[in-house]
């Protein structure tokens, strides 16, 4: 019966593998599926070994998060009072937004991906922005993102021209659940556009209240005055 869990749980390992994005995604699996495999072990050996094991893991889970994305990026962090007033600053803009948590492991896999995205594609008329819906929840009921783990809607991304929504992923069918999508840099670049988006947005001019347009990576380390901050997520 034992062979039989553990041939059960590594089909659900390769599934989830199929899915994942990255080397941590595939890592992370495989942990996951090894702490699962010997927690049953443990519970069929000696029941109080197997309490003792699952507490360890739950203690681990609380205490140990995995680090948040702080390397470079040219993206603004709004909060539940700056997002609407952005997205209406200047209607010549396009904006993508990712909603995220930072609970979601989802969204810390992907949190590389956007950045990387950010520094290549960000011009005067295209800018990345984000919110986190974990901690603003009335952003996510206003835009219309569950932040629960059974819809799978974390993390989204939404695409605003001329500060209203023209697109997001991943779709939601009627039940309210997030269609499969694969939060990759070539489906988000294909999706949603991007080469195309860059090339009609840079030609933009600037607004005049920002002042002259300063290299991704100088923004990327000096931030922005009104945004918020990573610390601040």
């Amino acid at each position: 019966r034992e062979v039989e869990i553990l041939m059960f749980l590594s089909a659900i390992v390769m599934m989830k593998n199929r899915r994942s994005i990255t080397v941590e995604q595939h890592i992370g699996n495989i942990f996951m599926f090894s702490k699962v495999a010997n927690a049953i072990l443990f519970f069929r050996l000696d029941i109080r070994m197997g309490l003792l094991y699952l507490t360890l893991c739950i203690v681990f889970l609380m205490t140990c998060k995995p680090p948040l994305y702080m390397g470079p990026e040219y993206i603004k962090y709004f909060s539940d009072k700056t997002i609407d007033e952005e997205l209406d600053r200047d209607k010549r803009v396009t904006w993508i937004v990712e909603f995220f948590a930072n609970w979601s492991s989802e969204c810390q896999s992907f949190a590389p991906i956007f950045a990387d995205l950010s520094l290549k594609y960000n011009c005067p008329g295209l800018h990345f922005g984000k919110v986190d819906v974990g901690r603003y929840t009335d952003v996510s009921t206003r835009y219309k993102v569950s932040t629960s783990p059974l819809t799978k809607q974390l993390p989204t991304l939404i695409l605003f021209q001329g500060g209203t929504e023209t697109m997001r992923r991943p779709q939601i069918d009627k039940k309210g659940r997030a269609v499969s999508w694969t939060f990759s840099e070539e489906n988000v670049i294909r999706e949603f556009n991007l080469n195309e988006l860059y090339q009609k947005a840079k030609k933009q001019s600037k607004p005049r209240e920002e002042g002259p347009e300063e290299p991704p990576g100088a923004q990327a380390a000096a931030g922005h005055p009104h945004e918020e901050t990573k610390k601040d997520k």
